[in-house]
C-alpha cells in the first residue's frame, strides 16, 4: 500500500470515529462525565477494602467525600423529556421520574453514610466494607431497573 493510500485510510478511520462523539455539553454528555467519575472513585475506594489497592484511611475519607459530591450531581442532567441522543439510559427514566428521582436519592443518602462512616478513626477497611456495599448496592439496584447494558 503507498504512502497516499494509507493516509486516505487513516483520515478516513478518524472521519468516522468522530461521528460518534457525544458533546460534552450536553445533558447526555455532562452525566456521562459525572457517572464516569463516579465509577473511578467508587473503584478506587471497593480496590482499597477488597486489597487491589493498598488501603490509605485518609485517602479512603477523600474519596468517599468526593464520591459523595459526585452522587448529588448527575441528575440535574436528565431532561424532563428523553433526548434523541444514544443513551445507555432506558425508557423508564422517563416513564417512571418518581422511582428513578427515589433511586437516586437514596444512593445520596447511602454515600452520605459513607462520608460518616469514613470518618471514624482509626481508620480500619472493615467498618467501611458494609457503608460501602450499601453505595454498590444503591448503584446496581438503579442500573438493573433503568440502564441498558
Amino acid at each position: 500500500m503507498t504512502f497516499k493510500h494509507m493516509t486516505v485510510v487513516a483520515l478516513a478511520c478518524l472521519a468516522l470515529s468522530a461521528c460518534g462523539g457525544v458533546d460534552p455539553n450536553s445533558p447526555l454528555g455532562q452525566r456521562k462525565a459525572i457517572f464516569k467519575q463516579m465509577l473511578q472513585t467508587s473503584e478506587g475506594l471497593g480496590g482499597m477494602l477488597r486489597g487491589r489497592v493498598p488501603f490509605d484511611g485518609a485517602r479512603f475519607a477523600d474519596g468517599a467525600v468526593k464520591l459523595d459530591a459526585l452522587s448529588h450531581q448527575p441528575w440535574q442532567h436528565f431532561p424532563s423529556v428523553r433526548e434523541e441522543d444514544h443513551t445507555s439510559a432506558r425508557d423508564e427514566v422517563w416513564q417512571k421520574q418518581a422511582q428513578f428521582l427515589q433511586m437516586a436519592r437514596d444512593l445520596e443518602a447511602a454515600t452520605g453514610e459513607l462520608v460518616i462512616a469514613s470518618q471514624a478513626q482509626p481508620y480500619k477497611a472493615s467498618n467501611l466494607q458494609p457503608a460501602m456495599q450499601k453505595v454498590e448496592d444503591a448503584c446496581s439496584a438503579c442500573h438493573k431497573q433503568f440502564r441498558d447494558h
